[in-house]
């Protein structure tokens, strides 16, 4: 898994607050709980979404160069939800097909008085380069290659917090392909800055993540012994899009599926969580995804709250 190519002087300004979102690394437990404080704060107590005014004054750019549901469906209704005029680029039919460079596309948007980009790329590091090279304009990173999806991360966390209350003492298994699993790796890096200190991850070897001695995390290959009186079990999707050799997949459910039998090694109360889209009788039993511990459909919910937020700090709003 690739270290999150960013640095705390491009997401931070010289005061310590947050200028982009490009991966959780180097944030603090402060900047974390800030957005944690700020979405919980855009719901209501029916578990309903609030409406704010707060981006009413500006222009946010959706780019997604990869295929994307849940996460640009939510932006684009965050964004409406903060009252923002929201563009979703049409790439298929833009300048980037007549070989026009990113960066002029990036800089001839900017000119439309565009004041914030969200950005989906699958190279690992691609929104770290245009902050670098955009001046005066947001990054908002929605998922760069196998490197940080720090939405995602921060909308799981919330789903932890509302049903936990707390980070310290939990127990968090995360199941899957985690080799080539972004939201693995910023939620990773979310639980550790959040003082999670029991981390367990569990997958094949060939999917597993290269821990080092060093990090606060265990490493199972049989999900038995990586569930057994855990707190949350966050399902992965197999990443076939990024993979050489596809597993079996009747197999793979076989090893490492999310059973009834396999979640009762967790405790009672324990949550499970799967960023989608699910793949049913593959990574998660339908029994399961539809029992009254899956916490799946609340996670979409959250996404928008935690984008909400998100986008309202970047703009300096919150």
């Amino acid at each position: 898994m690739q270290k999150e190519l960013i640095s705390n002087d491009i997401q931070l300004d010289s005061s310590g607050k947050l200028i982009h979102l490009l991966g959780l690394e180097g944030l603090s437990k402060q900047h974390l709980t800030h957005i944690l404080d700020v979405a919980d704060g855009l719901i209501d107590d029916k578990g309903n979404l609030k409406k704010s005014k707060a981006l009413d004054d500006m222009s946010i750019a959706n780019l997604f160069f990869e295929p994307s549901t849940r996460t640009r469906n939510t932006f684009e209704i965050a964004g409406k939800r903060t009252s923002a005029n929201i563009i979703n680029v049409d790439l298929a039919n833009s300048a980037t097909k007549k070989n026009e460079s990113l960066l002029d596309t990036m800089h001839t948007l900017k000119a439309m008085q565009i004041d914030m980009f969200v950005i989906r790329h699958k190279q690992s590091g691609l929104p770290h380069y245009v902050a670098e090279n955009i001046g005066n304009t947001a990054i908002l990173n929605a998922g760069d290659g196998v490197n940080a999806h720090p939405t995602q991360a921060l909308l799981d966390m919330l789903t932890i917090r509302q049903h936990k209350h707390h980070f310290k003492g939990l127990s968090v298994a995360i199941v899957g392909d985690i080799l080539h699993s972004r939201v693995a790796h910023s939620g990773i890096q979310a639980l550790k800055t959040l003082g999670t200190k029991d981390i367990r991850l569990v997958a094949p070897k060939g999917l597993q993540y290269n821990a080092k001695p060093c990090e606060a995390v265990q490493c199972f290959d049989t999900i038995q012994a990586g569930l057994e009186g855990c707190d949350v079990v966050m399902m992965l999707r197999l990443q076939k899009e990024r993979m050489l050799d596809i597993p079996n997949e009747q197999d793979y459910f076989e090893h490492y599926g999310l059973t009834p039998e396999r979640l009762a090694l967790a405790k009672p109360d324990a949550i499970v969580m799967h960023p989608g889209p699910i793949n049913r009788g593959v990574e998660i039993d339908s029994s399961v995804a539809d029992s009254e511990q899956s916490v799946i459909l609340q996670q979409v919910t959250n996404g928008i709250a935690v984008r909400m937020a998100v986008m309202a700090i970047l703009a300096g709003k919150l």
